[in-house]
């Protein structure tokens, strides 16, 4: 039976597919910067270098991503990777950014790293998450029922974390994709005012989008407790999508996966009932 290493299980994208090659018939490895809750699960500290020969002991295929709060993903990876190619793992999946391949000597290091590991490697690079709304960008959106970026009008094609789960679960059981990197992105392109006005269509509340200064976005970041390296990270990309880079669209999903990704619509109203939830844990608070 074909093991599969996820790292990052408990997030957003590896829990999902966690939960997809574990319905394939798959044994999956859950990898945990935390001491492991049960026996499916394998702690791995990136930031340390721990714990890697034993998580890939007995792996057949491996799903790479580093931890947020870490400007330099790919030193983070490398011991993994390195790991992974003297292993023999079949496959690797990696994830990392839509534009981080922009920058050649950014994107160098992670690029032959991943194809260091011979003829089984897939690089995605998924554009910026819807679930951001209802984890990064949800506090302002509790608060003051504002979305709150210096983002100006520019548009994005975003991307459910779960068309990027199924996405990788494709690229883990399959080989005639092997050796390829992908862009991945959602059908269609919004800008904040559009995401805005769909959010309070599917919630039922007053949502808008309020444009922020690039200083004040920094300052909210510092105080919510990220580094000051991957704060600034932050605000530089965002920056990136003020510029227009978040646009573009692809057809990567529909052409791995078979079926168009999701709208954000879908987004929404998927997850209505958790933003209605804390909107009336707040009113009865008296917020």
């Amino acid at each position: 039976m074909t093991t599969t290493l996820v790292i990052g299980a408990s997030g957003t994208v590896g829990s999902e597919l966690a939960r997809l090659l574990a319905a394939q018939g798959q044994t999956v490895r859950r990898a945990t910067s935390r001491a492991p809750a049960s026996a499916d699960q394998v702690q791995i500290d990136l930031a340390r270098g721990t714990g890697i020969a034993a998580a890939l002991q007995g792996v057949d295929r491996a799903f790479l991503l580093a931890p947020p709060g870490h400007t330099h993903q790919h030193e983070l990876l490398g011991p993994v990777i390195d790991a992974a190619r003297e292993r023999g793992l079949r496959r690797v999946v990696l994830m990392s950014a839509m534009g981080a391949n922009a920058d050649d000597s950014a994107a160098a290091p992670r690029r032959a790293a991943a194809r260091a590991l011979g003829p089984a490697w897939n690089v995605i690079r998924p554009n910026w998450f819807m679930q951001n709304f209802n984890t990064f960008w949800l506090h302002g959106i509790q608060t003051q029922g504002r979305i709150l970026l210096p983002v100006g009008r520019a548009k994005g094609s975003f991307i459910d974390a779960r068309d990027i789960a199924a996405v990788a679960a494709s690229l883990l059981t399959r080989d005639d994709l092997a050796n390829r990197d992908f862009d991945l992105t959602g059908a269609e392109a919004l800008d904040h005012d559009e995401v805005a006005a769909i959010l309070s269509r599917e919630t039922g509340r007053d949502i808008r989008y309020q444009e922020i200064t690039p200083e004040a976005m920094l300052e909210g970041l510092l105080q919510a407790g990220l580094p000051n390296d991957y704060a600034e990270f932050l605000v530089l990309i965002l920056g990136f999508f003020k510029a227009g880079y978040a646009e573009r669209t692809t057809d990567a999903v529909q052409a791995i996966t078979g079926r168009a990704p999701r709208r954000f619509a879908d987004y929404a109203r998927d997850h209505r009932s958790a933003l209605a939830e804390l909107s009336q844990r707040r009113r009865r608070r008296g917020g």
